[in-house]
C-alpha cells in the first residue's frame, strides 16, 4: 500500500465537503503529500490511516452528537458553562503549583470539566464520582495525562520513534500507550508533539518527528490513529491533543518559551502541516502554545486559533491551553492582569484554561460585562462536550479498578517496545575493526566485554530503575545472556555529569583486559525535553576525557550515544570505529542492542533531524532555501584565497554541511542506487491546477523510479526516499522537500525498482498570496538514500 495514499484519502472528503476557495485551497496544501509508492517486490506495507467520517458515533467531527450538546447546553448555567473550560492538576506536580486544593466542592458545583495528573483509578473514580452524583447535570470529568512515548511499558522517545521511518511502528506503539492508560482511567493525553524542530539546542526536539513537515505529517497521523484507535468510544481507546500550536520548535536560539518570528508562508510550508494531518485524522484536541508568534502569544492568537484552524481547516474538538499559558499573557506583555489575560485567550479561542484559573476567576463576568459573548461561551462549551460525548463518558464514566493492573506490560507490548528500539537505532559509523572487517556487528568468538560509560545499565534511569518501572534488561545484562556472566565487565568511567579520576583510571583498567568496549555515554533523561535547552551539544561532564582513554587504550570501541538531540562529537566522529544513535530507547533498549550489537538485527534507523558539527551550525536543517550565494561545492574551514569562493554563504571556521545529513542512517549491508529516471519532462502549470481540484481522483502526471541494489552479503532493509526541488518559482523553495519514503526489504545482491507516482500536488507551492498552485519551474527529482546524495532528473512545468 503506498504510503502516501492516506493524504490524498483524507483531501479527497475534505474537497468534496468545502465549498469556498479558501478551504479548498488549504485541502490542496494537503494534498501535496498526494505520492504513491510502489515496489517491485514485497514490501513493508504501510496501511493507510482510516478518516473519521462525520456520520460515525465515535467521531468529534459527527454531527449527530450535535442534538446531545445542545440538549447539555440548554440546562447549563453561566457558571457550570464555565466549568467545562476549566481544567486543573490535581496529582503528580508536572509545573508549578495550582494553589488550589478545594476540588471536591468545585466539582460537585459543576465548576471544573477536566483534571489531570491523577493516575490512581481510585482517585479518578472518586473525583468522578462526585461529578456524576453530586453535581447537578452529572456532566463527567475527561481525566488527562502526559503520555508521551507510552504509558507504562516505555517505548523510544518520539525522536526515536520517528527514526524508525515506520508510521505502523508508531500506530501500534500508541495503541499500547491507550490501552494501558485508558486502563487506569486516563482518556485524554497530551500528544503528539508534532512541533517542526530545527535546531538541536531545542530540548523538546526529543519529543517530535524532526525537521520535515511530510514526515511529521506521517507521524502525526499514525499517533492520532493509535490513541485514538478504530473508534473513540472504546473502553481502550483516548483522546489524542496536537501540540503544541503552533511555531512552538522555533524558538529563538533554541531557548525553551522563547519567542518566535515566522512568515505566514513559512508557518503554512513547513509548521501546520502536520497539526493539518493531525486534524484531518481526527485528533480530538489540540494544544495552544506557550510562545509567541510574530508578537501574538499563541495561546492569545485568533489567527491560528480561529482562521486557520477553525474556519480553513473545519476543527470541532476542543483547544487547551499549555500549562498556565493563559496567565503567561501578563508576563509577555499583552495583558496587564488576569482578568485580560482570560478575555484575550478566550476571545482568541482557547476552549479550555489549563491550571492558570483565570477562567474561573473571570470569564462569567468577562461575559456579563458584554466583553465576551454568550454564543462564544456556548461555543466553546460545545467542543468540550462534544469531546466527552464521542469518548462514550456519559455511559461509562468509571474505570474497573480491578483492571489497571491487567493491562499492563502485556508480553506482546514489552516485544513491541523492543522491536521499536531495535529500528529507531541510526547507525552513524561502522570503520573497520581488528583484521579489517568493519567492528559491527560483533564477531562471535569474542571472550570479554567491558561496558563502560555512565548509561550503560538503564538509559531512562541512570540511577536505578523506581519499583514498579516495570521488568528491565540492562545491556551488561543482555550481553551476559549471550556471553556468559563471567565475560562482561561494567565500569561507570565516570558520572554523566561529573566524575574522578580513579572512576577514569578503573575504567580504562578495565579496558585493557577487554577484547571489545562497549561506550555508553550521553544525556540523562532531564537533560532533553521541555525546559532543557543545551548552550553546549557536546558531551557533558567529563564524559569526553573518559572517552579519549578509553580509545587511546587501543582496543576496539563501539560509542552508543544515549541523548535526546543530536551530540556534536567530532572528535569520536573521527576517532572510533562504530557509532550507534540509540537515542533513549526505553524498557525493551537493553536486549534490542544486545541483539543489534551481535548482528541478529541489521540497523535500518535514518535520521529525521540534520546532525551539526558544532553547535554554531544550529538551526540547521536540510530544507533550507539555497541563498544568492550559495557556497555549492566549497565546503572548506579557513578562508580561501580564491576571492570568488569567499564572499559565499559559508563559515570560515566550520564547514556548512552537517555531519551527517537528514535521512541518514547505515547498515550492515550497502546498497547502490541507480539513477533516478522521471516518465515526463514536460507538465503544464495550467493542467497541475486543474488536476489540483480534481484531488485523489486526478491522474498521476508523473512516474519515478529508481533501482536499489543490495551489493552487501547481509539482508538488510533501506529506507528508500524521494525529493523534489522547484526552481524559477515566485517563491523561493527548499534546496529538497521530502515527497515520499518506503520501505524495503532487499536480499544480498538483489536489485529492487521503487517507482514512485506523482500527482499534480507534489508540483505546486504556497505562493506570494498563500495560495496552493503551481506555478512555471524547473523539477529535480531525487530517489536517494538521504537528502544529500543521488542523481536528479530534470523535469520542467510549463507556463
Amino acid at each position: 500500500m503506498p504510503f502516501a495514499a492516506p493524504y490524498i484519502v483524507v483531501a479527497r472528503w475534505f474537497h468534496r465537503r468545502t465549498r469556498s476557495t479558501l478551504m479548498r485551497m488549504i485541502s490542496r496544501a494537503l494534498l501535496c503529500s498526494g505520492i504513491c509508492v510502489v515496489v517491485s517486490v514485497t514490501v513493508l506495507a504501510q496501511t493507510p490511516p482510516t478518516r473519521w467520517s462525520p456520520g460515525q458515533s465515535d467521531s468529534i467531527a459527527n454531527t449527530s452528537l450535535d442534538a446531545r450538546v445542545e440538549s447539555i447546553l440548554r440546562r447549563m448555567t453561566l457558571e457550570e458553562k464555565v466549568g467545562q473550560l476549566v481544567q486543573y492538576s490535581a496529582g503528580q506536580p508536572t509545573g508549578p503549583g495550582t494553589g488550589r486544593t478545594d476540588y471536591d466542592d468545585m466539582i460537585a458545583r459543576g465548576q471544573i470539566g477536566s483534571l489531570f495528573n491523577v493516575v490512581d483509578p481510585r482517585e479518578i473514580n472518586k473525583y468522578q464520582k462526585i461529578a456524576m452524583e453530586k453535581a447537578r447535570l452529572h456532566i463527567p470529568i475527561l481525566f488527562g495525562l502526559d503520555v508521551i512515548h507510552g504509558f507504562k511499558t516505555e517505548f523510544p522517545i518520539p525522536l526515536g520513534l520517528a527514526s524508525t521511518w515506520d508510521p505502523s511502528i508508531v500506530e501500534k506503539a500508541s495503541r499500547v500507550a491507550a490501552m494501558e492508560a485508558s486502563a487506569d482511567g486516563i482518556r485524554w493525553t497530551f500528544s503528539p508533539m508534532v512541533d517542526i524542530a530545527r535546531d538541536a539546542r531545542w530540548g523538546r526536539m526529543a519529543e517530535g518527528a524532526g525537521e520535515d513537515p511530510f514526515l511529521g505529517s506521517a507521524m502525526a497521523t499514525a499517533y492520532v490513529r493509535g490513541y485514538q484507535g478504530s473508534r473513540l468510544d472504546a473502553p481502550d481507546s483516548i483522546a489524542a491533543c496536537a501540540k503544541h500550536y503552533v511555531g512552538y520548535g522555533a524558538a529563538e536560539g533554541g531557548r525553551d518559551y522563547n519567542s518566535t518570528e515566522i512568515s505566514e508562508h513559512t508557518l503554512r510550508q513547513f509548521y501546520m502541516p502536520p497539526f493539518h494531518a493531525a486534524v484531518e485524522a481526527g485528533t480530538a484536541s489540540l494544544m495552544s502554545a506557550f510562545n509567541s508568534l510574530n508578537g501574538v502569544p499563541s495561546s492569545a492568537n485568533p489567527f491560528t486559533l480561529k482562521q486557520v484552524l477553525r474556519k480553513e481547516w473545519g476543527f470541532r474538538g476542543l483547544v487547551v491551553s499549555d500549562w498556565n499559558a493563559v496567565g503567561e499573557l501578563i508576563p509577555h506583555g499583552v495583558a496587564a492582569d488576569g482578568a485580560t489575560a482570560a478575555r484575550k485567550a478566550f476571545v482568541a479561542g482557547v476552549d479550555m484554561d489549563m491550571v492558570s484559573s483565570l477562567y474561573h476567576d473571570h470569564l462569567q463576568q468577562i461575559v456579563s460585562s458584554g466583553q465576551a459573548s454568550q454564543s462564544e461561551v456556548d461555543e466553546a462549551v460545545r467542543h468540550v462536550l462534544r469531546v466527552k460525548l464521542a469518548l462514550g463518558l456519559f455511559e461509562h464514566p468509571f474505570v474497573d479498578e480491578s483492571a489497571a493492573a491487567k493491562a499492563l506490560y502485556h508480553p506482546e507490548s514489552i516485544a513491541l517496545a523492543q522491536t521499536a528500539a531495535e529500528r529507531s537505532f541510526v547507525l552513524l559509523k561502522n570503520a573497520n575493526g581488528p583484521g579489517g572487517k568493519a567492528l559491527l556487528p560483533l564477531a562471535t568468538g569474542i571472550q570479554s566485554i567491558a561496558v563502560i560509560g555512565p548509561l550503560g545499565d538503564d538509559s531512562s534511569y541512570p540511577g536505578g530503575a523506581p519499583q514498579g518501572a516495570g521488568p528491565r534488561v540492562s545491556l551488561p545484562v543482555a550481553l551476559a545472556q549471550r556471553v556468559g556472566e563471567g565475560h562482561v565487565f561494567r565500569f561507570p568511567g565516570s558520572g554523566i555529569l561529573d566524575g574522578t579520576d580513579e572512576q577514569i583510571a578503573a575504567a580504562v583498567a578495565g579496558a585493557h583486559k577487554a577484547d571489545v568496549v562497549i561506550l555508553t555515554l550521553g544525556e540523562s533523561p532531564e537533560m532533553s525535553g521541555e525546559a532543557a535547552s543545551r548552550a553546549h551539544l557536546e558531551l557533558p561532564g567529563r564524559q569526553q576525557e573518559l572517552l579519549q582513554a578509553i580509545v587511546r587504550t587501543g582496543k576496539p570501541v563501539v560509542l552508543i550515544l544515549f541523548s535526546g538531540r543530536p551530540l556534536t562529537v567530532p572528535w569520536a566522529f573521527e576517532h572510533v570505529p562504530a557509532v550507534i544513535a540509540a537515542w533513549l530507547p526505553g524498557i525493551g533498549g537493553g536486549p534490542a542492542l544486545a541483539r543489534t550489537l551481535f548482528g541478529e538485527i541489521n540497523p535500518s534507523g535514518k535520521l529525521v533531524v540534520s546532525w551539526p558539527r558544532s553547535v554554531g551550525q544550529e538551526p540547521l536543517y536540510y530544507n533550507s532555501l539555497n541563498t544568492g550565494r550559495p557556497p555549492g561545492g566549497t565546503d572548506v574551514v579557513h578562508p580561501p584565497t580564491d576571492i570568488t569562493s569567499r564572499y559565499l554563504s559559508r563559515y570560515i571556521d566550520e564547514q556548512n554541511t552537517p555531519q551527517f545529513p537528514f535521512g541518514y542512517g547505515g547498515s550492515y549491508t550497502s546498497f547502490a542506487y541507480g539513477a533516478t529516471t522521471i516518465s515526463t519532462q514536460r507538465l503544464g502549470a495550467a493542467a497541475l491546477n486543474k488536476g489540483l481540484h480534481a484531488g485523489a481522483d486526478g491522474a498521476t502526471v508523473m512516474t519515478a523510479e529508481a533501482e536499489v541494489t543490495n551489493t552487501g552479503s547481509r539482508a538488510g532493509e533501506e529506507v528508500v526516499q524521494l525529493y523534489i526541488q522547484l526552481q524559477g518559482t515566485s517563491i523561493a523553495q527548499p534546496v529538497r522537500a521530502l515527497k515520499g519514503f518506503k520501505t524495503v526489504p532487499i536480499a544480498p545482491g538483489e536489485t529492487t525498482k521503487v517507482k514512485f507516482e506523482l500527482k499534480p500536488e507534489a508540483f505546486a507551492i504556497w505562493n506570494g498570496r498563500n495560495e496552493f498552485a503551481a506555478e512555471a519551474a524547473k523539477v529535480n527529482v531525487w530517489i536517494s538514500p538521504d537528502s544529500a546524495h543521488g542523481s536528479a532528473a530534470e523535469a520542467e512545468v510549463l507556463p
